[in-house]
């Protein structure tokens, strides 16, 4: 099982000192926050995307990119990839070169997002949400998998010959997770294809998450994946701790009051107890968590969110500490003495090569003689 940590890239003001950090200071605290996850021995380090403030994360391959280059181990994905208003053949080439410079350790979970109006700043109507996600990613499938494209549909101009490139590192293309918090057309789309399903685990309370995933599972086995315990399932979770579980409340609550997205709503106790919020002792997030296989199965990925809100980064680190030193250790033990053997674990671009038999040069090159197509009668002397 893989554990990590995702982050939605928002800047936020400080609720108990005032401060708003800059731009410039968030990016590069995430880039901290990035490494020290592979530092404490986290697995997975994901980056939203957003086009409007509060948030920085307009393009996460670049942030990606530059993490996978200051880390060895780590693997990188997003927690949000607006399949809806990106282009898909521009999603293909972005990802396919990440994937390269970062050595195969890339995925990336599709979404449609959460702010309307970025759908019309792409020239895009959030009314088509639906249609443009399944468009959109059935065209970036073919674009991944087929070396020439021929294709025309309803959202963007058609596709003649086309090649995207560079062409996916070994052959093999990133690995998909669909990440829903309400839609149940994207659960049904990931199964579909037998991608991964992530459900955001944050606002809602079990039962519903527990709908999602079911429906998932069973879609997954009736188009011939596998079991339905089989399906590749990642979840969310919000956590903060300190060793005593009064003082992880008392520090958290100011920040949960003025949150952006929850603030001046339920109470931390009412929204802790009907969300899985986990507000305490590393040992209460530690049987919370092993808690959420009682209601979604045996899954494959882990992300918490531990840096939004305002926290600050020294904050942010000291969260870090305890999930590599305290938390994260006892769930991986636990959660594989309890897997079943014929359960997967989470897909890497290794296994997935290895599935696939081997490596391969992908690489599509011109027709003719030189590298721009031309024949040695067409080049000059």
């Amino acid at each position: 099982m893989q554990f990590g940590i995702f982050t939605v890239s928002d800047i936020t003001t400080d609720p108990t000192t005032g401060r708003t950090p800059s731009e410039a200071q968030r990016i590069q605290d995430v880039v901290t926050i990035a490494k020290k996850a592979e530092e404490v021995g986290l697995d997975v380090f994901a980056l939203g995307e957003h086009h409007n403030p509060p948030f920085f994360s307009s393009s996460p391959t670049t942030t990606l990119a530059y993490i996978a280059a200051q880390t060895s181990r780590l693997q990188l994905s997003t927690s949000t990839t607006l399949i809806t208003t990106n282009d898909p053949v521009k999603i293909a080439e972005d990802y396919a070169m990440l994937q390269h410079l970062a050595g195969g350790r890339v995925d990336l979970m599709m979404g449609r997002g959460n702010t309307g109006p970025v759908y019309p700043w792409f020239g895009q109507d959030i009314r088509n949400g639906i249609p443009l996600a399944v468009e959109n990613y059935a065209l970036l499938r073919r674009l991944w998998d087929e070396d020439v494209v021929d294709w025309s549909g309803r959202f963007r101009t058609p596709l003649q010959g086309f090649t995207s490139t560079p062409r996916p590192l070994d052959g093999v293309a990133p690995f998909v997770w669909h990440g829903s918090i309400r839609s149940p057309q994207i659960a049904e789309q990931a199964a579909y294809y037998g991608d991964g399903f992530f459900s955001n685990h944050i606002f809602w309370p079990k039962e519903h998450t527990q709908r999602m995933v079911e429906f998932y599972r069973s879609r997954f086995e009736h188009h011939g994946h596998g079991r339905a315990d089989q399906a590749i399932v990642g979840l969310g979770g919000q956590v903060f701790m300190r060793k005593n579980s009064q003082d992880a409340v008392a520090e958290f609550r100011p920040y949960f009051d003025e949150a952006p997205v929850y603030g001046h709503g339920p109470s931390l106790e009412d929204f802790s107890r009907e969300t899985p919020l986990t507000v305490g002792s590393p040992q209460q997030v530690i049987e919370r968590t092993l808690g959420f296989r009682d209601y979604v199965g045996d899954y494959q990925r882990q992300l918490f969110l531990i840096d939004h809100a305002g926290l600050p980064l020294k904050t942010v680190l000291e969260q870090l500490d305890l999930l590599g030193e305290e938390v994260v250790p006892v769930l991986r033990r636990e959660f594989a003495a309890l897997k079943p053997a014929h359960v997967p674990d989470a897909p890497t671009h290794a296994s997935r090569v290895a599935a696939r038999g081997g490596a391969v040069d992908p690489t599509v090159h011109a027709a003719g003689d030189d590298v721009t197509g031309r024949t040695a009668e067409e080049v000059p002397a």
